[in-house]
């Protein structure tokens, strides 16, 4: 396969792999049967090898982004922040940089800047992302919603009238209600029963559906809670430790994505939502 890709011959990739060889003082191959098969000392050189090749490819896709007239970012982050809350406010950014194009893509954890192709990552969680510069955002607000005719069918007015209607849960946050329910008052409870779901965006899709009340962040639900298709069930919001940042590798950063990182800044936090 090599020899195909290459355009060359077996016997010449051959020479050319014990030459190397031979240059590093170590096999990196190792004949299985008829198979061929990297050694360990082959797969750290690959594997480090890999890391130097990406760099230089990042270096070229970086000297062609300068020489262009219209600047690009490539930012990563989460889809259903992304979705509900930062590209319906990319216009704001457009209309006052219009030569710079944001290209948002999905990514999920932490990464290691010097290997992935990104100017910068908004990241949910703690101020723990190493070698970066992370810069806060807004904290986690989370309150208690429902669609209006979930609320009227099951006469919700207080915590514990909510505690008796059916409750959906974020997979990865299993105790949010309880937390809240402390808040409200309301201690002891154990683990609450309910539909679990995967995302957000199922959460925001359930309640909105009557089919049970939500537990969500307000900055999630902006066009939910104006528009009437979801009611605040409490004035009591819950704070997590949790918050949003702005993620930039270490060092100089791009004119770029200075700009885009004051305006995110400037935005603000989301204003709660009673």
């Amino acid at each position: 396969m090599a020899a195909e890709e290459l355009n060359l011959t077996q016997s010449a990739i051959s020479r050319q792999i014990k030459e190397l060889e031979s240059n590093l003082g170590v096999d990196l191959f190792r004949r299985v049967g008829r198979r061929v098969e990297l050694t360990e000392a082959g797969a750290t050189f690959a594997d480090e090898l890999s890391v130097d090749l990406e760099r230089i490819r990042q270096t070229v896709f970086r000297a062609i982004t300068a020489g262009e007239k219209s600047k690009s970012l490539r930012i990563a982050t989460l889809p259903t922040f992304a979705s509900r809350w930062l590209i319906p406010r990319l216009p704001d950014f457009e209309a006052l940089h219009p030569d710079i194009h944001v290209n948002l893509l999905t990514c999920l954890e932490p990464f290691d800047f010097r290997r992935e192709n990104y100017d910068a990552a908004l990241h949910f969680g703690l101020a723990n992302w190493p070698e970066t510069d992370m810069q806060k955002l807004f904290a986690e607000s989370m309150l208690p919603v429902a669609s209006p005719a979930f609320r009227k069918r099951f006469n919700i007015d207080d915590a514990q009238s909510l505690l008796a209607a059916p409750l959906v849960h974020l997979e990865t946050r299993p105790a949010a209600w309880n937390e809240w329910f402390e808040l409200a008052g309301i201690r002891g409870l154990g683990a609450i029963n309910g539909k679990q779901f995967g995302q957000f965006s199922m959460i925001i899709s359930a309640a909105t559906n009557s089919i049970g009340a939500a537990l969500l962040p307000s900055y999630l639900i902006e066009e939910e809670l104006q528009d009437g298709r979801l009611v605040s069930l409490s004035g009591i919001h819950l704070r997590t430790q949790n918050a949003y940042f702005i993620v930039k590798p270490e060092g100089s950063i791009s004119p770029q994505l200075l700009a885009f990182s004051n305006w995110l800044q400037s935005i603000g936090p989301p204003q709660k939502m009673s």
